[in-house]
């Protein structure tokens, strides 16, 4: 049953077999990569940024070649993009920033030193200022962007621990949760009349985010644009009041002499951005998903057809909420790991990336999170995010993962 359920897919890749023949026996490779000695990769580990993020979708790459073929006051833009993102999120204001670490800083900055000018120059030194940044759920790896600005870090794990951490020296507080727990803290942030940054990163789709937190009354929130947002690798989006806005942007390249001057983004990666949630507006998310799936499915088709080989398909809740493929095997029984098998698809033609425990770009010395704790480390476990495959790449993807996971099969009988 499992031969007739992956038949479709098989012929399917008969198919592209034949038309990738067709196409080398007439066209001639010119990637712009490999001719400097890089190998691109068929993406299937997801949105990370040392993979390059996501690929930017059409209406953003036209926008950004537009952007740049004129010269423009970056003033002038930051406050016109920041208005007709207020009108699309329901924000008070919002500005471009470089990432959601860009955005986190420019936060930083905007709490601790508003827009007075001399605060602005004294950044990072906080002598005399509210400083305190209260991280609310422990560390992240990303907390250098508020440290940078001159914040300093109050680690608070439990919401009832807050209203102890906020006092005279707090500044801001920071937090990644987006459950009932973000509108209990508001209301003791309120209170305390201190504003919290909301850092979702990866939280568009769904694009009902945008305008979610600007609901919740969200002081500042954040979203990176080289995610699931598909706009500029190296660009992110800042919303929530004006007047905290308005010193992000003081605090902010162009101004020389702010500390955030470093963090630019161009008037390419602004209209990029804008294009994007623009575009987000129009796409048919349940079209998506539906696609995204069909992703998996065939993947998981092929795979199913090698005995001892199970697959699950789910969307992951707390951000990057794709369809995403699980594939267990016994390892010892099939000779071989997870580790192995993730490292056989790299070495491959072509490279292919999948999601495991590893994280090639996590500095080793990080600790997130509860750091008292000691956690047993969860299971390698080897899955496939379907957002960032192209088409025709599941089923190459399908066929390598199928190819390894059979010839292990064959060599642990022998």
């Amino acid at each position: 049953m499992k031969w007739a359920a992956a038949a479709p897919v098989l012929g399917a890749i008969a198919w592209q077999e034949m038309g990738q023949k067709l196409a080398a026996a007439t066209t001639r490779s010119s990637n712009i990569y490999e001719r400097i000695g890089v190998r691109p990769l068929i993406n299937a580990r997801g949105t990370w940024t040392y993979l390059s993020g996501s690929l930017i979708m059409p209406e953003v790459r036209e926008a950004m070649d537009a952007a740049s073929r004129q010269f423009v006051d970056l003033f002038e833009l930051q406050a016109a993009v920041g208005k007709r993102l207020a009108a699309l999120s329901g924000a008070e204001s919002a500005m471009i920033t470089s990432g959601s670490a860009g955005a986190m800083a420019a936060a930083t900055a905007a709490c601790i030193a508003g827009s007075d000018p001399e605060n602005i120059w004294r950044l990072p030194d906080t002598t005399g200022l509210k400083s305190e940044v209260v991280m609310l759920g422990g560390r992240i790896a990303f907390d250098s962007a508020i440290r940078l600005a001159g914040g300093k870090l109050v680690v608070v794990k439990r919401l009832e621990e807050l209203p102890a951490a906020i006092h005279s020296q707090t500044a801001m507080v920071y937090t990644t949760w987006r459950d009932e727990n973000l509108v209990k803290a508001l209301a003791i942030t309120r209170a305390a009349k201190v504003p919290l940054l909301l850092d979702d990163a990866a939280g568009i789709p769904p694009f009902e985010n945008l305008s979610r937190y600007a609901k919740l009354g969200v002081d500042l929130y954040c979203f990176s644009g080289g995610k699931g947002m598909r706009g500029p690798q190296c660009a992110g989006v800042l919303l929530g009041r004006k007047h905290l806005i308005d010193a992000a942007l003081k605090n902010y390249n162009p101004y020389e002499g702010a500390v955030c001057r470093p963090m630019k983004v161009g008037k390419e990666e602004i209209m990029g951005m804008l294009a994007a949630i623009e575009t987000w507006q129009k796409l048919d998310v349940n079209a998506l998903n539906r696609e995204w799936n069909a992703r998996v499915q065939r993947i998981a088709k092929l795979v199913n057809t090698v005995s001892g080989v199970t697959t699950n398909i789910y969307v992951p809740e707390e951000g990057n909420s794709y369809p995403t493929l699980r594939v267990d095997w016994d390892e010892q029984k099939l000779g071989l790991t997870v580790a192995q098998c993730d490292q056989k698809l790299r070495d491959g033609q072509p490279r292919i990336e999948v999601l495991t425990n590893s994280n090639p770009s996590m500095v080793p010395a990080v600790h997130e999170g509860d750091q008292e704790t000691k956690h047993e480390a969860p299971k390698n476990r080897l899955e496939i995010v379907s957002m960032t495959l192209e088409d025709g790449e599941d089923l190459i993807v399908g066929r390598r993962l199928r190819s390894i996971l059979s010839g292990a099969r064959a060599a642990a009988k022998a």
